[in-house]
């Protein structure tokens, strides 16, 4: 009996982060309607709006793995991890940070790490003594394709890095609104519903699916960083 086909989006956001206002429920819902089986909503340094996916998601009976993640704001830059429980704080080196998320059996990846556009990507931001090289080489996933990346060679340089450590690449959203939902994604073989099946997923054959976000959907972040702001939402400091 051959193995089921997974699509994975591994990078989402709700409106718990400070820079999106895309409800828990709308996004999952989103997820679903594209044909998405597995979406890590990975807020900034909340795991609130994941939990609230989640639940959402077996609520609705939507067919929709919700993994808990979060984005986290190292010293060194940001990092995602999944299959949290607690949300992981902001401040920590790199290191550190991915310490903490493998301590509680999650799995790491690295978010964009030579996009331009980010002060907090990780080519960008380090401040440790560990190489980036080095801390790619630790991590369970690199980013190779994000849809956010939306000019220069960010992408190109990542699944190069991805291929140089012998990391998984992978292709992910970022989405910050319903629009951008599934419209990059990683299609596995295999169920990734566990830290141990998501591991063993990424080791197999993948296919990246490798959409682009819209000029329109980048134009709503900073509008909604704003309201965000005024809600009394802004972004978790260390």
């Amino acid at each position: 009996m051959a193995s089921p086909r997974a699509f994975v989006d591994l990078h989402c956001h709700t409106s718990a982060s400070f820079d999106s206002l895309a409800s828990p429920e709308a996004v999952v819902r989103a997820a679903a309607g594209r044909g998405l089986t597995h979406l890590a909503i990975t807020d900034h340094d909340r795991i609130s709006g994941a939990l609230a996916a989640r639940a959402a998601a077996e609520r609705e009976s939507l067919g929709l793995t919700v993994l808990v993640g979060e984005e986290i704001k190292s010293r060194d830059g940001d990092l995602i991890g999944v299959f949290l429980t607690d949300a992981v704080p902001p401040g920590l080196s790199g290191p550190e940070t991915i310490a903490a998320v493998h301590a509680q059996g999650g799995l790491v990846g690295i978010p964009h790490p030579f996009d331009g556009g980010r002060p907090t990507s990780l080519s960008r931001s380090s401040s440790s003594d560990t190489t980036l090289e080095e801390m790619a080489a630790s991590v369970d996933w690199i980013e190779a394709w994000n849809a956010r990346v939306m000019l220069g060679n960010g992408n190109a340089r990542a699944a190069e890095l991805a291929i140089e450590v012998g990391v998984p690449g992978v292709a992910v959203s970022d989405a910050h609104t319903t629009l951008e939902v599934g419209i990059a994604a990683t299609v596995l073989i295999g169920d990734p519903s566990t830290p141990e099946g998501l591991r063993e997923a990424l080791a197999g054959r993948r296919e990246l699916i490798t959409g682009r976000g819209s000029v329109y959907a980048r134009l709503v972040t900073p509008a909604a960083k704003v309201v965000q702001g005024l809600r009394g939402r802004g972004r978790v400091h260390a």
